[in-house]
């Protein structure tokens, strides 16, 4: 089985009882699933959950290459040659990213409002990238953008391969039986 959840800022990616957050439990009443892969408390997007262990092994393992897209509202406005380092993969002290597909984009037009709202400043831009890895390791995409001077300050990730938050709204979850 599995499940297809549109996580909420602010939500724990975890069962347990957290003690400031919302956690997986408080949305999905399903047991004996568990979340492939993660996203950060204040990340919002797809998370998919399953039952299947190799299916969730393949998601996080980074050797399986599965593609996930995101939207990042960063700080400023980036030039494409600002984000070539992305492109070429960008060290970040601890490892070295691999290649990203990334490009500017519009607002994306079926966005929820967030709440809280992000902080912006009346005098700073910000602009929508769509960056595509395969990678997923602790807030990558975040000291990604912030590595070349553009701080993330929205993060939602729309995919995970072929799986889309097309058709979920925010907080809610659909089962796939394939």
């Amino acid at each position: 089985m599995k499940i297809l959840f549109n996580k909420p800022y602010g939500v724990v990616c975890q069962f347990s009882k957290h003690d400031k957050h919302e956690t997986l439990k408080d949305f999905i009443p399903i047991p004996g699933v568990y979340p492939a892969g993660r996203l950060d408390t204040d990340s919002e997007g797809l998370i998919i959950l399953t039952d299947d262990g190799l299916f969730q092994h393949q998601i996080s393992d980074p050797k399986y290459k599965m593609q996930k897209t995101y939207w990042a509202q960063v700080e400023g406005a980036p030039k494409e040659s600002d984000l070539d380092e992305l492109r070429h993969g960008v060290d970040l002290g601890d490892f070295k990213t691999l290649p990203a597909e990334i490009k500017i984009i519009d607002q994306p037009k079926t966005l929820w409002e967030r709440t809280p709202p992000i902080r912006e400043r009346k005098t700073i831009p910000t602009t929508w990238l769509e960056i595509r890895i395969s990678e997923g390791k602790n807030r990558q995409v975040r000291r990604m953008t912030g590595k070349i001077g553009y701080p993330t300050l929205r993060l939602i990730r729309f995919a995970i391969g072929a799986y889309t938050l097309v058709d979920l709204d925010l907080g809610m979850y659909k089962i796939i039986r394939e």
